[in-house]
Protein backbone atom coordinates (compact mmCIF):
# COMPACT_ATOMS: atom_id res chain seq x y z
CA UNK A 1 0.00 0.00 0.00
CA UNK A 2 1.29 3.44 -0.86
CA UNK A 3 1.42 5.48 2.30
CA UNK A 4 2.58 8.91 3.30
CA UNK A 5 5.67 9.52 5.36
CA UNK A 6 6.22 12.90 6.94
CA UNK A 7 9.54 14.56 7.58
CA UNK A 8 9.56 18.30 8.27
CA UNK A 9 6.32 18.68 6.31
CA UNK A 10 7.60 16.89 3.18
CA UNK A 11 5.59 13.92 1.96
CA UNK A 12 7.00 11.19 -0.27
CA UNK A 13 5.36 8.21 -1.93
CA UNK A 14 6.92 4.85 -1.09
CA UNK A 15 5.92 3.65 -4.56
CA UNK A 16 5.16 5.34 -7.86
CA UNK A 17 2.13 3.52 -9.31
CA UNK A 18 1.50 6.26 -11.89
CA UNK A 19 5.05 6.34 -13.27
CA UNK A 20 5.13 6.33 -17.05
CA UNK A 21 1.70 7.89 -17.51
CA UNK A 22 1.35 11.09 -19.51
CA UNK A 23 1.24 13.99 -18.88
CA UNK A 24 4.06 13.05 -16.52
CA UNK A 25 4.04 16.29 -14.53
CA UNK A 26 0.33 16.13 -13.85
CA UNK A 27 0.42 12.52 -12.66
CA UNK A 28 3.56 13.08 -10.59
CA UNK A 29 1.85 15.82 -8.62
CA UNK A 30 -1.37 13.81 -8.40
CA UNK A 31 0.64 10.98 -6.81
CA UNK A 32 2.16 13.38 -4.30
CA UNK A 33 -1.24 14.80 -3.42
CA UNK A 34 -2.69 11.30 -2.93
CA UNK A 35 0.16 10.44 -0.55
CA UNK A 36 -1.03 13.15 1.85
CA UNK A 37 -4.20 12.69 3.91
CA UNK A 38 -6.54 15.45 2.76
CA UNK A 39 -10.10 14.72 3.70
CA UNK A 40 -12.38 17.62 4.55
CA UNK A 41 -11.42 19.23 7.89
CA UNK A 42 -8.02 17.53 7.62
CA UNK A 43 -6.30 19.94 5.24
CA UNK A 44 -3.36 21.38 7.19
CA UNK A 45 -0.83 18.94 5.73
CA UNK A 46 -1.91 19.38 2.11
CA UNK A 47 -2.10 23.15 2.58
CA UNK A 48 1.45 23.23 3.94
CA UNK A 49 2.58 21.07 1.02
CA UNK A 50 1.21 23.69 -1.38
CA UNK A 51 2.97 26.45 0.53
CA UNK A 52 6.27 24.56 0.38
CA UNK A 53 5.75 24.02 -3.35
CA UNK A 54 5.43 27.79 -3.86
CA UNK A 55 8.40 28.57 -1.60
CA UNK A 56 10.63 26.11 -3.44
CA UNK A 57 9.89 27.88 -6.73
CA UNK A 58 10.09 31.45 -5.45
CA UNK A 59 6.41 32.11 -6.13
CA UNK A 60 4.35 34.63 -4.21
CA UNK A 61 1.69 32.90 -2.17
CA UNK A 62 -0.83 33.45 0.59
CA UNK A 63 -2.08 30.91 3.14
CA UNK A 64 -4.92 32.01 5.42
CA UNK A 65 -6.03 30.81 8.86
CA UNK A 66 -8.48 28.32 7.28
CA UNK A 67 -5.65 26.77 5.17
CA UNK A 68 -6.85 28.20 1.85
CA UNK A 69 -3.88 28.86 -0.45
CA UNK A 70 -3.47 31.37 -3.29
CA UNK A 71 -0.36 31.17 -5.50
CA UNK A 72 0.67 33.89 -7.96
CA UNK A 73 2.85 33.44 -11.03
CA UNK A 74 3.86 36.13 -13.56
CA UNK A 75 3.05 35.72 -17.23
CA UNK A 76 5.58 33.99 -19.45
CA UNK A 77 7.56 36.01 -22.04
CA UNK A 78 5.19 37.82 -24.35
CA UNK A 79 2.28 37.44 -21.91
CA UNK A 80 3.52 39.60 -19.06
CA UNK A 81 1.03 42.41 -19.70
CA UNK A 82 -1.98 40.22 -20.44
CA UNK A 83 -4.86 40.33 -17.92
CA UNK A 84 -4.44 37.67 -15.21
CA UNK A 85 -6.31 34.38 -15.38
CA UNK A 86 -7.59 32.64 -12.26
CA UNK A 87 -7.34 28.84 -11.97
CA UNK A 88 -9.41 27.36 -9.19
CA UNK A 89 -10.03 24.05 -7.44
CA UNK A 90 -10.26 22.62 -3.92
CA UNK A 91 -7.76 20.55 -1.96
CA UNK A 92 -10.11 18.41 0.17
CA UNK A 93 -11.62 15.09 -0.84
CA UNK A 94 -14.57 12.94 0.21
CA UNK A 95 -13.32 10.00 2.31
CA UNK A 96 -15.38 6.88 1.64
CA UNK A 97 -14.14 3.30 1.76
CA UNK A 98 -15.26 -0.30 1.58
CA UNK A 99 -16.22 -1.87 4.94
CA UNK A 100 -13.20 -4.19 4.96
CA UNK A 101 -10.65 -1.56 3.91
CA UNK A 102 -8.06 -0.97 6.70
CA UNK A 103 -6.87 2.42 5.41
CA UNK A 104 -7.01 5.26 7.94
CA UNK A 105 -7.87 8.46 6.04
CA UNK A 106 -6.48 10.59 8.87
CA UNK A 107 -2.97 9.12 8.58
CA UNK A 108 -2.56 7.07 5.40
CA UNK A 109 -2.06 7.95 1.79
CA UNK A 110 -4.24 6.33 -0.84
CA UNK A 111 -3.42 2.96 -2.39
CA UNK A 112 -3.24 4.10 -6.01
CA UNK A 113 -3.24 1.87 -9.06
CA UNK A 114 -4.41 1.87 -12.67
CA UNK A 115 -5.51 -0.60 -15.34
CA UNK A 116 -4.11 1.28 -18.33
CA UNK A 117 -7.41 3.08 -18.86
CA UNK A 118 -8.40 4.49 -15.46
CA UNK A 119 -6.71 5.43 -12.21
CA UNK A 120 -8.38 4.38 -8.96
CA UNK A 121 -7.59 3.73 -5.32
CA UNK A 122 -7.99 0.26 -3.87
CA UNK A 123 -10.92 0.18 -1.48
CA UNK A 124 -11.43 3.94 -1.21
CA UNK A 125 -12.40 7.10 -2.99
CA UNK A 126 -9.68 8.46 -5.26
CA UNK A 127 -10.09 12.17 -4.62
CA UNK A 128 -9.88 12.98 -8.31
CA UNK A 129 -12.56 15.40 -7.21
CA UNK A 130 -10.68 17.67 -6.88
CA UNK A 131 -7.09 16.50 -6.65
CA UNK A 132 -6.77 16.62 -10.42
CA UNK A 133 -7.40 20.39 -10.36
CA UNK A 134 -4.55 20.82 -7.90
CA UNK A 135 -2.31 18.56 -9.99
CA UNK A 136 -3.07 20.54 -13.15
CA UNK A 137 -2.28 23.81 -11.38
CA UNK A 138 0.98 22.55 -9.86
CA UNK A 139 2.17 21.05 -13.14
CA UNK A 140 1.52 24.37 -14.85
CA UNK A 141 3.24 26.41 -12.14
CA UNK A 142 6.20 24.02 -12.18
CA UNK A 143 6.77 24.13 -15.93
CA UNK A 144 9.14 26.61 -17.60
CA UNK A 145 8.09 26.25 -21.24
CA UNK A 146 4.29 26.60 -21.21
CA UNK A 147 3.02 30.02 -22.39
CA UNK A 148 0.36 31.64 -20.23
CA UNK A 149 -0.81 35.01 -18.86
CA UNK A 150 -0.21 35.91 -15.21
CA UNK A 151 -1.83 33.23 -13.07
CA UNK A 152 -3.71 33.53 -9.80
CA UNK A 153 -4.30 30.01 -8.47
CA UNK A 154 -6.98 29.63 -5.79
CA UNK A 155 -7.02 26.31 -3.92
CA UNK A 156 -9.71 26.18 -1.25
CA UNK A 157 -10.47 23.90 1.70
CA UNK A 158 -13.59 22.05 2.79
CA UNK A 159 -15.53 22.38 -0.44
CA UNK A 160 -17.06 18.96 0.09
CA UNK A 161 -18.72 19.90 3.39
CA UNK A 162 -20.32 23.18 2.38
CA UNK A 163 -17.71 25.22 0.47
CA UNK A 164 -16.44 26.60 3.76
CA UNK A 165 -13.09 27.68 2.38
CA UNK A 166 -14.61 29.60 -0.52
CA UNK A 167 -17.00 31.33 1.88
CA UNK A 168 -14.15 32.46 4.13
CA UNK A 169 -11.37 33.31 1.68
CA UNK A 170 -10.27 36.91 1.08
CA UNK A 171 -9.76 37.66 -2.61
CA UNK A 172 -9.35 41.41 -2.37
CA UNK A 173 -5.80 41.29 -3.79
CA UNK A 174 -6.75 39.37 -6.94
CA UNK A 175 -6.79 41.24 -10.23
CA UNK A 176 -8.17 38.54 -12.51
CA UNK A 177 -11.77 38.56 -13.69
CA UNK A 178 -11.56 35.47 -15.91
CA UNK A 179 -11.64 32.19 -14.01
CA UNK A 180 -11.26 28.59 -15.13
CA UNK A 181 -12.71 26.32 -12.46
CA UNK A 182 -11.33 22.76 -12.66
CA UNK A 183 -13.96 20.97 -10.57
CA UNK A 184 -16.00 19.13 -13.21
CA UNK A 185 -16.09 15.42 -14.01
CA UNK A 186 -17.40 15.07 -17.58
CA UNK A 187 -15.11 15.61 -20.55
CA UNK A 188 -16.66 17.72 -23.27
CA UNK A 189 -18.95 19.54 -20.86
CA UNK A 190 -18.46 23.23 -20.10
CA UNK A 191 -20.40 24.25 -17.00
CA UNK A 192 -21.53 27.87 -16.86
CA UNK A 193 -24.07 27.89 -14.02
CA UNK A 194 -24.91 25.86 -10.90
CA UNK A 195 -27.35 25.62 -8.05
CA UNK A 196 -26.99 27.31 -4.70
CA UNK A 197 -27.38 25.32 -1.52
CA UNK A 198 -26.99 24.85 2.21
CA UNK A 199 -26.37 22.15 4.80
CA UNK A 200 -29.20 21.68 7.30
CA UNK A 201 -29.23 19.58 10.47
CA UNK A 202 -31.84 18.33 12.93
CA UNK A 203 -31.23 16.98 16.42
CA UNK A 204 -34.10 15.04 17.97
CA UNK A 205 -33.63 14.71 21.76
CA UNK A 206 -33.89 11.14 23.06
CA UNK A 207 -33.99 9.57 26.49
CA UNK A 208 -32.29 6.29 27.28
CA UNK A 209 -33.15 3.64 29.82
CA UNK A 210 -31.81 0.18 30.76
CA UNK A 211 -33.13 -2.68 28.64
CA UNK A 212 -32.54 -6.40 28.72
CA UNK A 213 -33.42 -8.91 26.07
CA UNK A 214 -32.69 -10.31 22.62
CA UNK A 215 -31.19 -7.81 20.20
CA UNK A 216 -31.94 -7.63 16.48
CA UNK A 217 -29.64 -6.08 13.86
CA UNK A 218 -31.23 -4.54 10.76
CA UNK A 219 -29.06 -3.65 7.78
CA UNK A 220 -30.04 -1.84 4.60
CA UNK A 221 -27.10 -2.30 2.23
CA UNK A 222 -25.93 -2.78 -1.36
CA UNK A 223 -27.15 0.57 -2.65
CA UNK A 224 -25.32 2.44 -5.40
CA UNK A 225 -25.04 5.74 -3.53
CA UNK A 226 -23.31 8.55 -5.39
CA UNK A 227 -23.03 12.34 -5.45
CA UNK A 228 -26.21 14.01 -4.27
CA UNK A 229 -25.90 16.78 -6.84
CA UNK A 230 -24.78 14.83 -9.88
CA UNK A 231 -26.83 11.66 -9.29
CA UNK A 232 -29.83 12.69 -7.21
CA UNK A 233 -32.11 12.35 -10.27
CA UNK A 234 -31.07 8.77 -11.05
CA UNK A 235 -33.75 7.21 -8.81
CA UNK A 236 -31.24 5.69 -6.41
CA UNK A 237 -32.50 4.64 -3.00
CA UNK A 238 -31.45 6.44 0.18
CA UNK A 239 -30.57 3.86 2.85
CA UNK A 240 -31.65 6.15 5.69
CA UNK A 241 -35.10 6.64 4.21
CA UNK A 242 -35.52 2.91 3.54
CA UNK A 243 -34.52 2.16 7.13
CA UNK A 244 -37.03 4.71 8.44
CA UNK A 245 -39.78 3.00 6.48
CA UNK A 246 -38.76 -0.41 7.82
CA UNK A 247 -38.73 0.81 11.42
CA UNK A 248 -42.20 2.29 11.09
CA UNK A 249 -43.55 -1.01 9.70
CA UNK A 250 -41.97 -3.01 12.52
CA UNK A 251 -43.33 -0.63 15.16
CA UNK A 252 -46.83 -1.10 13.78
CA UNK A 253 -46.53 -4.79 14.76
CA UNK A 254 -44.53 -4.73 17.99
CA UNK A 255 -42.94 -2.24 20.42
CA UNK A 256 -39.19 -1.80 20.02
CA UNK A 257 -36.39 0.10 21.70
CA UNK A 258 -33.71 1.36 19.31
CA UNK A 259 -30.20 0.87 20.67
CA UNK A 260 -28.15 2.35 17.80
CA UNK A 261 -28.66 3.77 14.33
CA UNK A 262 -26.00 4.76 11.80
CA UNK A 263 -26.44 5.57 8.13
CA UNK A 264 -24.27 7.61 5.77
CA UNK A 265 -21.18 9.67 6.46
CA UNK A 266 -21.41 12.77 4.20
CA UNK A 267 -24.32 15.12 3.70
CA UNK A 268 -23.66 15.30 -0.05
CA UNK A 269 -23.24 11.55 -0.64
CA UNK A 270 -26.36 9.42 -1.11
CA UNK A 271 -26.05 6.88 1.74
CA UNK A 272 -25.40 3.33 0.61
CA UNK A 273 -26.12 1.58 3.91
CA UNK A 274 -27.83 2.06 7.26
CA UNK A 275 -27.54 -0.18 10.33
CA UNK A 276 -29.85 -0.36 13.34
CA UNK A 277 -29.73 -2.42 16.50
CA UNK A 278 -32.90 -2.72 18.53
CA UNK A 279 -34.54 -4.68 21.30
CA UNK A 280 -38.05 -5.92 20.47
CA UNK A 281 -40.60 -6.60 23.15
CA UNK A 282 -42.21 -9.94 22.45
CA UNK A 283 -39.67 -10.56 19.72
CA UNK A 284 -41.06 -12.18 16.58
CA UNK A 285 -37.98 -12.55 14.39
CA UNK A 286 -39.89 -14.30 11.62
CA UNK A 287 -42.35 -11.42 11.38
CA UNK A 288 -39.51 -8.88 11.20
CA UNK A 289 -37.89 -10.91 8.42
CA UNK A 290 -41.18 -11.02 6.54
CA UNK A 291 -41.55 -7.25 6.81
CA UNK A 292 -37.95 -6.76 5.65
CA UNK A 293 -38.38 -9.11 2.67
CA UNK A 294 -41.57 -7.34 1.63
CA UNK A 295 -39.98 -3.90 1.80
CA UNK A 296 -36.88 -5.15 -0.02
CA UNK A 297 -39.02 -6.34 -2.94
CA UNK A 298 -40.96 -3.05 -2.99
CA UNK A 299 -37.80 -0.95 -2.84
CA UNK A 300 -36.12 -2.86 -5.67
CA UNK A 301 -39.14 -2.15 -7.81
CA UNK A 302 -39.37 1.48 -6.71
CA UNK A 303 -35.71 2.43 -7.13
CA UNK A 304 -32.94 1.77 -9.62
CA UNK A 305 -31.01 -0.25 -7.03
CA UNK A 306 -31.31 -3.93 -7.95
CA UNK A 307 -28.67 -5.01 -5.41
CA UNK A 308 -30.49 -3.38 -2.47
CA UNK A 309 -30.73 -5.84 0.42
CA UNK A 310 -32.42 -5.67 3.81
CA UNK A 311 -31.00 -8.24 6.21
CA UNK A 312 -32.20 -9.22 9.67
CA UNK A 313 -30.20 -11.19 12.17
CA UNK A 314 -30.49 -11.95 15.85
CA UNK A 315 -27.59 -10.45 17.77
CA UNK A 316 -26.36 -11.24 21.25
CA UNK A 317 -28.78 -10.57 24.07
CA UNK A 318 -28.39 -7.01 25.27
CA UNK A 319 -28.14 -5.61 28.73
CA UNK A 320 -27.56 -1.90 28.44
CA UNK A 321 -29.07 1.44 27.47
CA UNK A 322 -31.62 1.99 24.73
CA UNK A 323 -34.23 4.53 23.69
CA UNK A 324 -37.73 4.25 25.06
CA UNK A 325 -40.43 2.83 22.81
CA UNK A 326 -41.99 6.31 22.46
CA UNK A 327 -38.69 7.91 21.48
CA UNK A 328 -38.02 5.03 19.08
CA UNK A 329 -41.34 5.76 17.40
CA UNK A 330 -40.45 9.44 17.18
CA UNK A 331 -37.08 8.68 15.61
CA UNK A 332 -38.60 6.38 12.98
CA UNK A 333 -41.43 8.81 12.27
CA UNK A 334 -38.95 11.65 11.75
CA UNK A 335 -36.90 9.57 9.30
CA UNK A 336 -40.08 8.84 7.37
CA UNK A 337 -41.43 12.41 7.51
CA UNK A 338 -38.45 14.33 6.13
CA UNK A 339 -38.42 14.89 2.36
CA UNK A 340 -35.64 13.50 0.21
CA UNK A 341 -34.61 13.50 -3.44
CA UNK A 342 -35.74 15.62 -6.37
CA UNK A 343 -38.34 18.22 -5.40
CA UNK A 344 -38.62 20.14 -8.70
CA UNK A 345 -37.26 19.95 -12.25
CA UNK A 346 -36.39 23.03 -14.30
CA UNK A 347 -39.01 24.20 -16.77
CA UNK A 348 -36.38 26.19 -18.70
CA UNK A 349 -33.57 23.65 -19.13
CA UNK A 350 -34.60 20.12 -20.11
CA UNK A 351 -33.36 17.45 -17.73
CA UNK A 352 -31.97 19.86 -15.12
CA UNK A 353 -32.86 19.22 -11.50
CA UNK A 354 -33.99 22.54 -10.07
CA UNK A 355 -34.46 21.72 -6.38
CA UNK A 356 -33.50 18.70 -4.27
CA UNK A 357 -32.26 17.54 -0.91
CA UNK A 358 -30.36 14.51 0.37
CA UNK A 359 -30.62 12.98 3.84
CA UNK A 360 -26.95 12.11 3.90
CA UNK A 361 -26.37 11.35 7.58
CA UNK A 362 -28.58 9.71 10.21
CA UNK A 363 -26.88 8.79 13.48
CA UNK A 364 -27.82 8.30 17.11
CA UNK A 365 -25.29 10.30 19.11
CA UNK A 366 -25.54 9.98 22.88
CA UNK A 367 -28.96 11.47 23.68
CA UNK A 368 -30.09 12.58 20.22
CA UNK A 369 -30.85 11.49 16.69
CA UNK A 370 -28.76 13.63 14.38
CA UNK A 371 -29.83 14.16 10.74
CA UNK A 372 -27.90 16.15 8.14
CA UNK A 373 -29.21 17.24 4.74
CA UNK A 374 -27.64 18.72 1.63
CA UNK A 375 -30.15 21.17 0.11
CA UNK A 376 -29.73 22.51 -3.44
CA UNK A 377 -31.67 24.75 -5.81
CA UNK A 378 -30.99 27.00 -8.76
CA UNK A 379 -33.94 29.13 -7.62
CA UNK A 380 -33.20 30.95 -4.38
CA UNK A 381 -36.87 31.16 -3.41
CA UNK A 382 -37.27 27.38 -3.72
CA UNK A 383 -34.13 26.79 -1.69
CA UNK A 384 -35.46 29.00 1.11
CA UNK A 385 -38.87 27.33 0.94
CA UNK A 386 -37.31 23.87 1.27
CA UNK A 387 -35.16 24.98 4.19
CA UNK A 388 -38.28 26.42 5.85
CA UNK A 389 -40.05 23.08 5.34
CA UNK A 390 -37.23 21.36 7.22
CA UNK A 391 -37.48 23.96 10.00
CA UNK A 392 -41.21 23.32 10.28
CA UNK A 393 -40.75 19.55 10.46
CA UNK A 394 -38.08 19.99 13.13
CA UNK A 395 -40.52 22.20 15.08
CA UNK A 396 -43.30 19.62 14.78
CA UNK A 397 -41.02 16.98 16.30
CA UNK A 398 -39.53 19.36 18.91
CA UNK A 399 -36.11 18.84 17.34
CA UNK A 400 -33.34 21.45 17.23
CA UNK A 401 -32.58 22.87 13.79
CA UNK A 402 -29.35 24.40 12.50
CA UNK A 403 -28.01 25.53 9.14
CA UNK A 404 -24.55 26.20 7.75
CA UNK A 405 -22.55 26.51 4.56
CA UNK A 406 -25.17 28.42 2.60
CA UNK A 407 -23.91 29.48 -0.81
CA UNK A 408 -25.49 31.39 -3.68
CA UNK A 409 -26.36 30.07 -7.10
CA UNK A 410 -23.88 30.75 -9.90
CA UNK A 411 -26.11 32.55 -12.36
CA UNK A 412 -25.85 32.10 -16.12
CA UNK A 413 -24.03 34.93 -17.87
CA UNK A 414 -25.46 35.74 -21.31
CA UNK A 415 -22.33 37.63 -22.40
CA UNK A 416 -19.24 35.51 -21.69
CA UNK A 417 -16.10 36.04 -23.80
CA UNK A 418 -14.38 33.25 -21.87
CA UNK A 419 -17.16 30.79 -22.67
CA UNK A 420 -17.07 31.80 -26.34
CA UNK A 421 -13.29 31.31 -26.51
CA UNK A 422 -13.47 27.93 -24.79
CA UNK A 423 -16.23 26.70 -27.10
CA UNK A 424 -14.26 27.79 -30.17
CA UNK A 425 -11.05 26.22 -28.86
CA UNK A 426 -12.79 22.93 -28.11
CA UNK A 427 -14.36 22.87 -31.55
CA UNK A 428 -11.02 23.45 -33.27
CA UNK A 429 -9.08 20.97 -31.14
CA UNK A 430 -11.55 18.09 -31.06
CA UNK A 431 -13.75 18.61 -34.10
CA UNK A 432 -17.02 18.65 -32.20
CA UNK A 433 -19.25 20.83 -30.09
CA UNK A 434 -18.89 20.85 -26.30
CA UNK A 435 -21.99 20.74 -24.17
CA UNK A 436 -22.59 24.06 -22.43
CA UNK A 437 -24.65 23.27 -19.36
CA UNK A 438 -26.05 24.39 -16.05
CA UNK A 439 -25.76 21.77 -13.30
CA UNK A 440 -27.48 20.89 -10.06
CA UNK A 441 -24.28 20.10 -8.19
CA UNK A 442 -22.64 22.89 -6.22
CA UNK A 443 -19.51 24.66 -7.39
CA UNK A 444 -17.56 27.39 -5.67
CA UNK A 445 -17.98 29.76 -8.60
CA UNK A 446 -21.04 31.45 -7.10
CA UNK A 447 -19.29 32.26 -3.81
CA UNK A 448 -16.11 33.40 -5.51
CA UNK A 449 -18.06 35.42 -8.07
CA UNK A 450 -19.67 37.37 -5.23
CA UNK A 451 -16.15 38.36 -4.12
CA UNK A 452 -14.93 39.21 -7.63
CA UNK A 453 -17.53 41.48 -9.29
CA UNK A 454 -17.82 40.95 -13.02
CA UNK A 455 -16.20 37.51 -12.91
CA UNK A 456 -16.42 35.56 -16.18
CA UNK A 457 -16.14 31.88 -15.32
CA UNK A 458 -16.34 28.43 -16.93
CA UNK A 459 -15.80 25.03 -15.30
CA UNK A 460 -14.46 21.89 -16.97
CA UNK A 461 -12.43 18.79 -16.17
CA UNK A 462 -11.42 15.29 -17.29
CA UNK A 463 -13.71 12.27 -17.26
CA UNK A 464 -14.35 10.65 -13.88
CA UNK A 465 -16.76 7.97 -12.75
CA UNK A 466 -18.56 7.34 -9.46
CA UNK A 467 -17.04 10.23 -7.55
CA UNK A 468 -17.63 10.20 -3.78
CA UNK A 469 -17.70 6.38 -3.80
CA UNK A 470 -15.04 3.70 -3.48
CA UNK A 471 -15.62 2.95 -7.18
CA UNK A 472 -14.28 6.37 -8.23
CA UNK A 473 -12.11 6.36 -11.37
CA UNK A 474 -10.13 9.00 -13.29
CA UNK A 475 -9.67 8.38 -17.02
CA UNK A 476 -6.02 8.61 -18.08
CA UNK A 477 -6.50 9.61 -21.74
CA UNK A 478 -9.13 12.19 -20.82
CA UNK A 479 -6.78 13.72 -18.26
CA UNK A 480 -4.21 14.20 -21.03
CA UNK A 481 -6.74 15.68 -23.48
CA UNK A 482 -8.12 18.15 -20.96
CA UNK A 483 -4.57 19.14 -19.94
CA UNK A 484 -3.79 20.02 -23.54
CA UNK A 485 -7.10 21.86 -23.77
CA UNK A 486 -6.22 23.92 -20.68
CA UNK A 487 -2.82 24.80 -22.13
CA UNK A 488 -4.38 25.94 -25.40
CA UNK A 489 -6.96 28.09 -23.59
CA UNK A 490 -4.21 29.83 -21.60
CA UNK A 491 -2.17 30.34 -24.77
CA UNK A 492 -5.13 32.04 -26.39
CA UNK A 493 -5.82 34.23 -23.37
Amino acid sequence: MAKSNSHKGVYLMEQHPLAGLEPAGVFRFFEEICAIPHGSRNTKAISDYLVQFARDRGLRFRQDEWNNVVIFQPGTPGYEDHPPVILQGHMDMVCEKEPDCPLDFARDGLDLTHDGTDIFARGTTLGGDDGIAVAYALALLDARDLPHPPLEVIITVDEEIGMLGAAAIDLSDLQGRRMVNLDSEDEGVLTVSCAGGATASMDLPLSRRPVYGPCVELLVDGLQGGHSGVEIHKNRANANKVMGELLVRIQEKMPVCIVSLSGGAKDNAIPRSCRVNLVAMGLDLDLIRTLAESLQAEARGRYDDPALTISVREAEALGGMAMSTDDSKQAAALLQAVPNGVQAMSRDIEGLVQTSLNLGIAQIQEDRLHLTFSVRSSVNEEKESLLQQLRDIAGDFHAAYSQMGEYPAWEYRKDSPLRDLMVQTYRQMFGGEPQVVAIHAGLECGLLGDKLPGLDCVSFGPQMQDIHTSREKLNIASTARMWNYLLEILKRL
